[in-house]
């Protein structure tokens, strides 16, 4: 551990005990992260949160609003002056305008603070008055937090790691044919390493969209102003015997320690060590559609998510958190809209068994963990139909790509959720027996009345067990 290291701690300590002197004695601040891979739908989670509690009227599950302990919620300017603003209400604009439409994705890390009154129960509430609770919502990157495997990695360990796993896959072949004829142990070339780098991002960016989740480092994707810059031109290369200094290998290995030291760990440092809450968005149904490769490496990319949860694992990240650590996990499915809500307590078993794994590190480290299936913003009415002599419980919304209204029967999940997972550990390319449906499907437009926010399918439930405990 360098000496940068030992003052980033001393700082963070510091802080850690002026937040928690603030919270006993002043207005008590909650900081939930919303983290999630690939179109998971942070942007739409965050924006109906905030919208439903701001206005409670669809939120009977949450206890605070039910009982009528949060007297108000409003918007106030956020804590960290260097972290872009959330933009919730342009997102909110798109979601419930006229002509509604998914926002667009954040790219970056964004937070937003929402301050509640809120009546505490009991004596002490006869005695204080209301209180005011700020929730500040961060939001980041799933991938970002996958780096985090890379801190305990070199650079030739990743490598062979790396292109192990690529070399089975289609998306992967434009890269490994740039690879043939590369001499790593030439003078560097830059023309040469920025062609890697650009056909290894292209690879990542195929990867995500084909389904994959072990798609890192995860700036690749999300590049922002570093785009173009050493620190992310880099590939991994195969390694040759005694490499030279100024060779292809050399300069691509101090890269690759570059951007741990510069990008990885200064993420972690700014935001991810002041988290108290968290919630992990998963496109679980968008897996399954993808088939049993695609669940299992979903299954292997939440284990390593939730290794950042554990910082016993990493010498440099405990340090860092000085004993502070997230309090509870909520592992949510998302898009449960696109199930009949017959198939929900099967979606959430999956769920469940999918993240055993990452809940059982999650359990090590003493945070309290929970799973279950919701959508932020509804965008389906269900409906029953016959065919061919049997009833089909079947969601209805409007197609995203054609705008036409359109019913789905995206198949039935199996009730032992082994079904999936076993045919996924053991490599099979398609499901036996069993074809599961997804469609792409537009917010529906909205009449909202006073007091009420977007509809929703627990999200409610999901702010109890996030923050319903510090609202009493």
């Amino acid at each position: 551990m360098g000496i940068g290291d030992i003052a980033d701690g001393m700082v963070r300590g510091v802080e850690g005990i002026g937040d928690a002197v603030s919270g006993v004695l002043f207005e008590p601040v909650i900081r939930l992260g919303v983290t999630g891979l690939s179109r998971a739908g942070k942007t739409v989670f965050i924006t109906s949160l905030v919208a439903n509690l701001m206005d409670r009227g669809r939120m009977p599950q949450l206890q605070a609003a039910a009982g009528g302990a949060i007297r108000t919620a409003y918007l106030q300017p956020q804590p960290d002056d260097t972290v872009p603003r959330f933009d919730f209400e342009t997102h909110l604009g798109a979601l419930t305008g006229p002509t509604p439409h998914w926002p667009d994705s954040t790219r970056a890390v964004s937070e937003l603070r929402l301050s509640l009154r809120v009546q505490p129960a009991g004596l002490l509430g006869m005695v204080s008055g209301p209180r005011t609770v700020h929730l500040d919502i961060v939001d980041y990157p799933g991938e970002w937090l996958l780096d985090l495997a890379l801190l305990d990695k070199s650079y030739a360990d990743w490598s062979a790691e790396t292109l192990t796993r690529v070399r089975p896959r289609a998306a992967a072949a434009p890269f490994l044919a740039a690879l043939e004829g590369v001499d790593a142990t030439a003078k560097l070339d830059e023309p040469v390493a920025k062609t890697l780098a650009a056909a290894f991002t292209t690879y990542l960016n195929d990867a995500r969209e084909g389904g994959f989740y072990d798609c890192t480092p995860g700036r690749f994707l999300l590049p922002g102003d570093l785009a173009g810059s050493p620190v992310l031109t880099f590939a991994p290369l195969p390694k040759p015997d005694r490499p030279p200094r100024g060779s292809l290998w050399r300069e691509m290995e101090r890269r690759f320690e570059a951007y741990k030291s510069q990008v990885v760990k200064p993420f972690f440092r700014d935001h991810f060590s002041r988290i108290d809450r968290q919630v992990v968005l998963v496109d679980a149904l968008g897996a399954i559609h993808s088939g049993p490769q695609a669940v299992e490496d979903l299954r292997h990319a939440m284990a390593d998510i939730l290794g950042a949860f554990r910082p016993g694992r990493n010498a440099w990240l405990t340090s860092l958190l000085l004993g502070r650590r997230v309090e509870r996990i909520l592992f949510a499915a998302t898009k449960a809209d696109h199930l009949h809500h017959s198939q929900h307590p099967r979606l959430t078993a999956i769920m469940t068994a999918l993240m055993r794994d990452a809940k059982d590190r999650a359990d090590f480290a003493g945070a309290e963990t929970s799973a279950m299936s919701i959508a932020a913003l509804r965008a389906t009415v269900e409906e029953t139909i016959t065919h061919d002599g049997s009833n089909l419980d079947c969601v209805r919304g409007t197609l995203l790509d054609s705008g036409k209204q359109a019913a789905m029967y995206p198949g039935t999940l199996p009730e032992d959720p082994a079904h999936l997972l076993t045919a996924a550990r053991e490599g099979q390319e398609r499901w036996l027996n069993a074809d599961y449906q997804i469609m792409r499907f537009a917010p529906a437009a909205l009449t909202l009345k006073p007091g009420e926010g977007p509809p929703h399918i627990r999200l409610d439930r999901a702010a109890e067990f996030l923050i319903g405990d510090r609202l009493r």
